[in-house]
């Protein structure tokens, strides 16, 4: 991370929600009416290629609205949390000084609580302890040791599935460098690095939300996320294991194509798969102190946030 993990930043605009809320909507809206600088936080995005399933903005709408922090990695890579707040922090920064206003939109919920409060840096890669992880597994199995995980850090263990033996992984590979799991390198103190206005977005019924979700993932698979997958797939070092693929929607549509279960099998699983990370991400959103929350089916939620907006601005510039 660029500077220091506790370094204090300018003030920014958090404009989170859980998937298919409405958010991009809401931040083109308010790129329209005032000089904002937008700045993505999602966990696809960042990877060039993942386009239909990422739910990314197409190519004329960025030209519109650029976001920073898309198509910046290629699939094969990964980008941490702690990547993140250190692009962000860049970012937020160069938008203050060209005048204008940093609004973060995503609901990659991680990263955002890895800019607000910084991460604490955690051990390197260990090849001797990750191979003897490894063979760990083959011998017992990767849920036994999700369950040693959950022994020693039950918060990560919650937030890691079962059967994700790269996270596990890596997550015992902390656990026996330091004693401690991934959890404990969140920083306990909450005193966040920057002034934001935390805005949440989310339909009030819930039942809405998942509606949203799934016409949404019916209409991916009518714009060609099944192709778009097969493309990905034919690039020679990607696997399913890596973390561009374990994305909601990617990983169900190449196990559709690996034969392992029908199109409207991936379909089924996949809504499943996103109504769980909405949970997840509700969850975690509801500790965001200070947060304003709003449905954006309502008719005069732009209006509202724009005026939240405008008088944290003003707050801003008086000191």
């Amino acid at each position: 991370m660029n500077g220091r993990a506790d370094e204090r930043l300018p003030p920014a605009v958090l404009l989170m929600g859980p998937t298919a809320a409405g958010k991009t909507e809401v931040a083109m809206a308010l790129a329209q009416r005032m000089a904002v600088s937008l700045i993505s936080v999602d966990s696809a995005q960042v990877y060039r290629g993942l386009n239909v399933g990422s739910a990314k903005p197409d190519a004329e709408t960025l030209r519109r609205f650029p976001h920073a922090l898309i198509d910046i990695r290629e699939p094969e890579a990964t980008y941490s949390a702690a990547d993140f707040a250190a692009d962000a922090a860049d970012v937020i920064r160069a938008a203050r000084a060209a005048g204008k206003v940093p609004v973060l939109v995503g609901g990659t919920t991680m990263y955002f609580r890895a800019l607000v409060y910084g991460l604490d840096p955690m051990p390197a890669a260990n090849q001797e302890v990750r191979a003897e992880i490894a063979a760990e597994a083959g011998r017992c199995g990767w849920p036994a040791l999700h369950a040693e995980l959950a022994r020693h850090d039950p918060n990560s263990a919650a937030r890691i599935r079962a059967n994700d033996p790269q996270r596990i992984q890596r997550a015992i590979e902390i656990l026996r460098l330091t004693g401690r799991g991934p959890s404990a390198f969140h920083r306990d103190n909450r005193i966040p690095r920057l002034d934001s206005l935390r805005l949440v977005l989310t339909a009030s019924d819930r039942h809405v939300l998942h509606e949203r979700m799934g016409r949404r993932f019916r209409a991916m698979l009518d714009a060609g996320l099944v192709e778009e997958v097969a493309g990905l797939r034919r690039r020679p070092r990607l696997t399913l294991a890596h973390p561009s693929m374990r994305s909601v929607g990617y990983r169900q549509v190449w196990q559709y194509l690996d034969g392992e279960f029908g199109l409207d099998e991936a379909e089924r699983r996949a809504t499943a798969a996103t109504r769980q990370l909405a949970k997840r991400q509700l969850t975690s959103l509801r500790q965001f102190q200070h947060a304003l929350w709003h449905d954006p089916g309502q008719k005069r939620t732009i209006d509202l946030i724009f005026r939240q907006v405008g008088e944290f601005e003003r707050r801003v510039e008086k000191g």
